[in-house]
């Protein structure tokens, strides 16, 4: 190793002991402080071992260490393995009917992980067993059939195996059962706002041509009868009930957008021009976060919203305590009446006291 690589690998250790310093300095717990700890031994060590090389090199001793590299990679190895199975990083409790994407993603953390583990113990046999010895010389084999065809065909059933139960789960993600209660979510910079339908049990359309700021902010069609009752909720919590599905209709204003709530696995985009969905059935009462999950601008950190599962009778005066697409319409023309009379008013007055 050149000097120069030394100094970019110590300046990298270096930096990698500040994290762990700065982690095991604001730990919560014990598992964070240690882990800071373990960070900052590491990079000590590692820096040490460099400073001793360079030592070695100027002095004229040997710094032959390849022996060494085969443990380093296992230690990697199962360090990696130790790490992932004792992090105190995990998923939220899920909260949703989906733990297949759960397990979807555990059998893709096994198959990537037995490869990793594979490669990484077939690298430190290589690399322990053609060692440089004196007299040896190696084999040079420009092809082999035999291990193209096995590399091949692992690879691909590899594929197959993490691609074809993530396909199965989508299929079923998007396909909302006939029972779902049909929820409408709209994101704008940078807010989300909802509409849920009314007695008739039916969402009215909407027409980007429509959407309005005061009165109007979803677009609804003044002129379609099903979108009247409607139930708009304008930039407040979404409530649901609690076992039953929904069916969540996406819509974007403005820019993309991406609707993401951890604890239920529900996590699609949203797309200007285009009505995307997904579906989920809440299992679990509480109130969740809405995350944008998609740079969205300025306010992106901002744009946050709240799901709140509650039992029938919570939803029901939740419900009944909500205006509907023609009350608040109803209202946004009596406001804008008022302010059109009240202004009409402040300008003849003033007019008069400017009259002789």
């Amino acid at each position: 190793m050149s000097n120069d690589a030394r100094w970019a690998v110590g300046v990298c250790m270096a930096l990698f002991g500040l994290a762990g310093l700065l982690i095991a300095s604001r730990a919560a717990d014990a598992t964070f402080y240690s882990a800071g700890l373990i960070f900052s031994l590491a990079s000590v060590l590692t820096i040490f071992n460099l400073i001793r090389i360079t030592f070695d090199e100027a002095e004229g001793r040997p710094t032959e260490r390849e022996g060494a590299v085969p443990f380093v990679l296992l230690a990697i190895a199962v360090g990696s393995v130790l790490f992932h199975a004792f992090s105190p990083w995990w998923w939220a409790p899920i909260a949703s009917n989906w733990h297949y994407i759960d397990e979807t993603i555990r059998l893709t953390f096994w198959i990537t992980g037995l490869v990793f583990v594979a490669v990484l113990a077939f690298v430190a046999y290589c690399v322990f067993r053609f060692r440089h010895r004196e007299g040896s010389r190696a084999e040079y084999g420009p092809e082999s059939t035999r291990l193209e065809l096995v590399l091949a065909i692992g690879t691909a059933v590899g594929v197959a195996a993490m691609l074809a139960p993530g396909l199965v789960v989508w299929g079923q993600f998007i396909t909302a059962p006939t029972e779902a209660t049909e929820v409408e979510a709209v994101g704008q910079q940078w807010s989300w706002n909802f509409r849920l339908a009314g007695q008739d049990g039916r969402l009215g359309t909407t027409d980007i041509r429509d959407v309005r700021p005061v009165g109007n902010p979803l677009g609804v069609s003044p002129d379609d009868p099903h979108g009247q009752d409607d139930i708009v909720v304008e930039a407040a919590d979404l409530h649901l009930l609690i076992g039953r599905p929904v069916k969540l209709r996406l819509r974007a204003i403005d820019v993309l957008h991406s609707f993401y709530v951890p604890e239920f696995r529900a996590k699609m985009d949203l797309v200007p021009g285009m009505v995307t969905q997904l579906w989920f059935t809440p299992t679990r009462p509480g109130r969740f976060q809405i995350l944008c999950a998609e740079l969205c601008g300025f306010g992106h950190p901002d744009m946050r919203g709240w799901v709140v599962v509650e039992n029938e009778r919570d939803y029901r005066n939740w419900l009944q305590a909500q205006q509907t697409f023609a009350q608040r319409a109803t209202s946004a023309v009596a406001s804008s009446l008022h302010d059109a009379s009240s202004g009409h008013s402040r300008h003849g007055g003033g007019s008069a006291r400017a009259t002789p």
